[in-house]
Formats: C-alpha cells, structure tokens, sequence
C-alpha cells in the first residue's frame, strides 16, 4: 500500500486540507502525514461553534478603498470554505489556524441583535452605510439554525439604517420579507458573489456555498421584491475564472441584477501557501500558470497590499481583465453602479420624531 501522492489529500466539504502554523505562534506542532494517512478521521474535522463575548458589533476601518467605514459580522470564521478567502488570516488573531481551523472552528457573537441595537440608538450613532459582511458569509450554514443575520436585519430596519450586504448563499431569500420592506426606504443593497458558473470548480473552491444556479435564482429573487441587487464576479483568479467573465455577467444580469463588481483575488500572509496547495492537489497542470498570472498582476509577488492596487491589481493582464468586464457589462446591458443607499429616514425606535413641516 502506497501513501497519497499529495501530503495533505482532500477532505470532502473542505476548501483547506491542512492546518498551517500560525504566524503570531512559536510553539509549533508538526503532524507526520503517516499518521494522518493512517487516521482518516482526523482529515473529517466536525464544525465547532463557540461564543463570542466580543462587547460591541460595529467595526471600523479607514481604509481608503472600502466605501463603507462601518461593518458588522455576527460569525468569525465561515464554513463555506471558500480556499481564497482573504479573511483567513484573521481566525489567527484567534490563536487558529487559517486552514481548517477557519471553516471548522466558528465564533459567534450571540449578542449581535442586542449590541447592535444598543449601537445604534446611542447619541454619538451618525446614521450612515453600514457593510453587513464584507469578511466572512453572514449567511453561512448555521445562520439557518441560529438566525443572527435575520435579527440584526430586524434592528437594521426598525432604525431604518441603511446596509450593503454581500452573500454567496441563496439562505438570504429566507430574508425577502425584511429586505423589500428595507428597499421602500433606500437602506439595502446586496451583491450576491458568483466566481464561476462550473459546478465542478465551484465544488472544490467554494465547498459549502450555493452552487451557481442558486445564487442567480437568489438575484432574481431579490430583484422581483424590488432589492437593488448585483453581481459580484469576485475574485477573478487570473488563469483559472477570469474567462467566465463575459458568461457570469451576462447570466446575472438576466437574473436581473441590477449592476456589477469585481476584485481580483488577493492572498495575505499564509493565503498564498495555502492556495499554492490548493492548486497543486486539484489543479496541477493549471498551477504554474495561474501563479505566474497573479504574480503579474502583482508586482511580481502574490499579494501585494498596497491601497489602490490590492482589489485591481497592475499590469498587462490586469487591464484585459478590466477591459473584459466593462466590455461584459456594456453588452449585457449593465450600467456603473450608482443607486445610493439613504439616511433620510432613519430614526430611534420610541423616541419622538419631530416633523420637518
């Protein structure tokens, strides 16, 4: 009997096949691939939920390419498993892993609906855009059970504050009833993320999310309840998605997506070993190739994080992918994004609200 041709083989419902060491970590433990060859269940890690007593929900950054300056995320970690995933890297700060630990190992802030309602009404609260996502699904598998997202909707809607949403799971249909209400008043917008209409490449980069006919039954859905709803074609993995371009838009937009977005796949810190992997075990012969287009867009590395470049990357082939998707977008009909989330109605729930006439 041989050993696998790979160290860390696939684990079915995984994007991540290993635990890579933690940066911030000196005391490393090393497991010999013999054992884990020989101990298959220690290649099936169970997803684990622990509480998180984070005190407040609402996050800000000053990053000067993020729109929003607010964001809110009731789970740490997602169990979509999506290998690219430039959020793994924070399950770290942890003490995890960005590996499996990162979809297996899930913080939740059971708190979320209260803290944010709390946030919210305090005096020193300017109403503005608040990003209800933007670093891990907050319509991952157990915000069916738990109903975190929904709840934190409800307060987003009785204030009247509004949200950007971005999800790759079709759960946030669930949610219509909350979200048309919300787009009478002009406080949401959501992107639904499609990387790839291949089911296969889906399965094995985006292991536990919607698969692709989902997520455009999830726009259309949007749309019919009047949700100004788009695409995000994010990220485009030069040498391995960025030919899908002219087809995701084009489906998503006969949907009925409304506009489109894209970013180019980023890998921060030990994302870009973990990718390297991830390659290497399903796509070999793409591998080189695919390494070589991210290095390109670049500036010779896999990651670069400067402000400007890091969401569009630089060079030759950073700009067909741009000239592929403006392109995309003009024959599909799709215009810049430019509807305007609205604070005009916000309010606090019980406090007496002056008429302006």
């Amino acid at each position: 009997m041989g050993l696998p041709d790979h160290p860390h083989p696939s684990i079915v419902g995984r994007g991540a096949a290993s635990n890579p060491s933690n940066r911030f970590e000196r005391l490393q433990i090393t497991i010999d691939p013999l054992d884990d060859y020989f101990e298959p269940q220690s290649l099936k890690p169970q997803t684990q939920y622990f509480k998180d007593h984070s005190r407040s929900i609402l996050t800000r950054n000053d990053s000067p390419d993020i729109a929003a300056k607010v964001s809110i995320n009731p789970y740490r970690g997602c169990e979509h498993g999506c290998v690219y995933c430039f959020a793994r890297p924070t399950h770290e700060y942890l003490g995890f892993s960005l590996g499996l630990d990162f979809e297996s190992k899930i913080m939740v802030k059971t708190d979320a609906p209260d803290l944010l309602r709390k946030e919210l009404a305090h005096p020193r609260w300017q109403p503005q855009v608040v990003m209800f996502s933007g670093v891990t699904d907050i319509y991952q598998p157990v915000e069916r059970h738990l109903g975190l997202t929904r709840r934190c909707l409800e307060v987003f809607l009785d204030f009247r504050n509004p949200v950007g949403m971005v999800t790759k799971n079709y759960l946030i249909t669930r949610d219509l009833d909350l979200l048309e209400e919300m787009a009478r008043y002009r406080c949401v917008s959501v992107g639904i993320s499609l990387t790839t209409l291949d089911e296969e490449l889906r399965r094995l980069m985006e292991p536990r999310t919607s698969a692709p006919q989902r997520r455009l039954a999830a726009i259309e859905a949007l749309a019919a309840a009047g949700v100004n709803v788009g695409v995000m074609t994010a990220p485009i993995i030069p040498g391995l998605n960025d030919h899908e371009i002219p087809a995701l838009v084009k489906a998503a937009a006969k949907a009925g997506a409304r506009w489109a977005a894209y970013t180019i796949v980023h890998l921060p810190y030990g994302l870009k070993d973990l990718f390297t992997d991830w390659l290497s075990r399903h796509y070999p012969e793409r591998k080189d190739k695919v390494l070589e287009r991210i290095r390109a867009v670049r500036g010779g590395q896999l990651n670069d994080p400067r402000f400007g470049y890091r969401m569009s990357g630089e060079g030759i082939f950073a700009d067909q992918i741009r000239q592929l998707f403006r392109a995309a977008c003009r024959q599909a009909g799709l215009p810049k994004p430019s509807y305007r989330l609205s604070t005009e109605h916000f309010r606090v729930p019980g406090v007496y609200q002056p008429r302006l006439w």
